[in-house]
C-alpha cells in the first residue's frame, strides 16, 4: 500500500482485507500512530485547518493576525496528533485492538462506501475477531477531554459532543478515501496501450 495518498495524506495503516491478516504487536501499532501524528504531511494539514479557522474565526479568544494563526496551528496539530496517538496507538494497546484499517477491495462501490464509513464502529481485535471500535471512541474521547486544556472557552458538553462527531466523520471519511484510492490511482496513472503495427502495412 502506498504510504502517502497522492503524496500527502498518511496511509500507514492500511492492509488489504486477505481474511487471514496477522495481528501486530504494540510497537507496530505504536510505530503507525507516530507516523500518522508527526510525519511531515500533518504539518501541512494543520496549515490548512488553521487558515480555514482563521477565516471562519473560529474561537475567537485566539484573535486574528499571525499571533492567531499561529494558535490556530498549533491547536489544530495538537488535536490531530493526539487523536491519532490515543485512537491508534494507545487503546489499541489497552484494548487488544487492530488500529489498521481493512481494505476491502472488492464488491459494489455502494457497499465499499457503507463497509469503509461504519469501520468507526466496527475492528478487529488482536485475537482475529470484530468488536466495536472502542478505541476510535474512547481515543477520541480523550483527546476531546485533553483539548479542553487549550480551547477554554469552549468546554461545555455540546461543544465537547461536536469535536468528537467531528473527530470520528473524519476519520470515516478517511477511510473512505483509503478504501478507494487505489482504483483512483490506477485510473489516474493507467498508461496507454503501445499500438501495434498491423501486419502487411504498406
Amino acid at each position: 500500500m502506498d504510504k502517502r495518498i497522492l503524496g500527502v495524506l498518511p496511509n500507514y495503516r492500511t492492509v488489504q482485507d486477505t481474511g487471514n491478516v496477522e495481528p501486530i504487536p504494540p510497537k507496530r501499532k505504536f510505530w503507525i500512530a507516530s507516523k500518522d501524528s508527526f510525519d511531515y504531511p500533518i504539518w501541512l494539514l494543520a496549515a490548512g485547518f488553521a487558515g480555514y479557522y482563521q477565516l471562519l474565526n473560529s474561537n475567537p479568544e485566539f484573535g486574528q493576525g499571525l499571533k492567531g494563526y499561529a494558535k490556530r496551528y498549533a491547536t489544530s496539530f495538537v488535536d490531530q496528533s493526539v487523536g491519532n496517538l490515543m485512537t491508534e496507538g494507545v487503546m489499541p494497546c489497552l484494548l487488544h485492538e487492530d488500529p489498521r484499517y481493512f481494505r476491502r477491495g472488492t464488491g459494489s462501490i455502494g457497499y465499499r462506501l457503507w463497509y469503509a464509513s461504519t469501520r468507526v464502529f466496527v475492528t478487529h481485535t488482536d485475537a482475529g475477531t470484530t468488536r466495536f471500535n472502542y478505541s476510535e471512541w474512547v481515543g477520541n474521547s480523550v483527546a476531546v477531554a485533553i483539548s479542553n486544556t487549550y480551547y477554554t472557552k469552549s468546554r461545555d458538553v455540546a461543544d465537547n459532543l461536536d469535536k468528537l462527531g467531528l473527530q470520528v466523520a473524519t476519520d470515516s471519511i478517511s477511510n473512505c478515501i483509503k478504501e478507494f484510492w487505489p482504483d483512483v490511482k490506477r485510473k489516474m496513472f493507467r498508461h496507454p496501450k503501445p499500438e501495434v503495427a498491423s501486419a502487411g502495412m504498406e
